[in-house]
């Protein structure tokens, strides 16, 4: 029953992006806050099937520590849902971006008008450095810097690896408060594979850290803070799975 559950809300997933992808297409001749809301409904249209198709149940927990902006959000990352949050709890995220990802219908078009950074991620210092000056561009219109440290998905029990160049170099040249972000969200959406389990995401939003720390320092903070709460979630993430499975 749970892979049937998992193909339609696969549906759900495509079907509605497609759909949104169309209709959001006009948001492209308006200023791009007005696309990045547009994007946030999707978000929340991923939610709503995630609950009702998948049974699983999302909370979005700190939301107070959400700074007006600038700032660095870097999170967790176990799945594609994380990529939504930060359109659902930030008024203009940015998001640093494989630049692959330029050339996919909708995606490449609405991340490209939104002026999201997209990058090489087997770049070079050259490519650090562009990083660097678009996101001090955007940083001077008060936007949200989202960052995954550890570069990419990794699954609930995977030993972190977190990447210090492209955040400590951010820091470094903007000094604005960095936001981490916790998630549990692998245990019911995979980083690969097609299998949902019933259960509950959390995503907890740490209290900022300010900008401006050394390098070393600051992952320090950041890798502890990140992981010591995903780890608590994980184990509350568990515990409501297998409180469902006694049902």
């Amino acid at each position: 029953m749970q892979t049937i559950r998992s193909y339609l809300f696969l549906l759900w997933l495509y079907g509605w992006m497609a759909i949104c992808g169309v209709l959001y297409l006009p948001t492209i001749l308006f200023p791009h806050v007005v696309t990045l809301k547009a994007i946030g409904i999707y978000g929340q249209i991923i939610r709503f099937g995630l609950r009702w198709i998948c049974s699983i149940r999302t909370e979005i927990r700190g939301r107070e520590h959400i700074v007006p902006g600038p700032a660095i959000y870097a999170g967790k990352h176990h799945c594609m849902l994380d990529v939504f949050i930060p359109f659902i709890v930030t008024r203009e995220p940015c998001h640093i971006l494989k630049k692959e990802l330029r050339w996919t219908p909708f995606l490449g078009w609405y991340a490209m008008s939104t002026g999201m950074i997209a990058i090489d991620r087997a770049g070079t210092s050259k490519t650090l450095k562009g990083i660097v000056d678009a996101a001090k561009k955007r940083a001077a219109q008060k936007r949200t810097i989202v960052i995954f440290p550890e570069g990419t998905r990794r699954k609930p029990d995977d030993p972190p690896e977190y990447q210090a160049a492209g955040i400590s170099a951010m820091n470094k040249a903007l000094g604005v408060p960095i936001i981490p972000v916790a998630t549990n969200a692998g245990l019911c959406w995979p980083a690969k594979g097609t299998q949902f389990k019933p259960g509950l995401i959390v995503y907890e939003i740490l209290p900022a850290i300010q900008g401006g720390l050394d390098r070393k320092t600051l992952m320090a903070r950041l890798e502890a803070d990140i992981e010591g709460t995903s780890n608590r979630l994980i184990e509350e993430g568990r515990a409501a799975q297998a409180a469902l499975g006694s049902h």
